[in-house]
């Protein structure tokens, strides 16, 4: 009887240990928006690592033997540990996570800022004397375009009447 409440303890971990893993995945999804192909992976995966778990604790404390007192033990540590910690966990994780991503998009748009200025600067020096030739190069050939179809319209014109 004293080995059966172990196991059943172990069992009740097992599930805490699977609602903390399910709270990895909803913390993941709460501060990363993902597409739904990679929500699909994540979901796969959370239930491979459950599985993988969860034999784990199977063959390595009951040597592979499957008891319904397992299954209940997986259901109430799950239950314990959402019903008591998790929303603060998620809570708690959520704000740290976004926190740190603030900061990196800060420092990111620090560094980023004075490679814009130097970019927009470089535009300024090459881009716009070539984008002043090509305007004026286009300018040309449409106006001389222009006068070389109306002279080959008039040419066109005289040849017809000639006939």
């Amino acid at each position: 009887m004293n080995n059966q409440a172990y196991l059943f303890m172990m069992f009740i971990v097992n599930g805490v240990l699977i609602g903390i893993l399910f709270d990895v995945f909803r913390i993941l999804r709460k501060t990363f928006k993902t597409k739904d192909v990679i929500t699909y992976i994540e979901d796969i995966s959370f239930w491979i690592l459950t599985g993988l778990l969860t034999l784990y604790f199977v063959f390595y404390y009951n040597d592979g033997e499957i008891r319904f007192y397992i299954f209940l033990g997986i259901i109430l540590g799950i239950l314990i540990y959402i019903l008591t910690i998790s929303k603060y966990i998620i809570k708690f994780s959520v704000t740290i996570i976004n926190f740190v991503k603030g900061i990196i998009n800060k420092v990111i748009k620090f560094v980023v800022y004075p490679l814009k200025l130097i970019i927009n600067f470089i535009k300024k020096i090459l881009f716009r004397p070539i984008s002043f030739i090509f305007i004026n190069i286009r300018k040309y050939f449409t106006k001389n375009n222009t006068y070389l179809i109306n002279m080959f319209k008039k040419t066109n014109k005289t040849t017809k009447s000639e006939q």
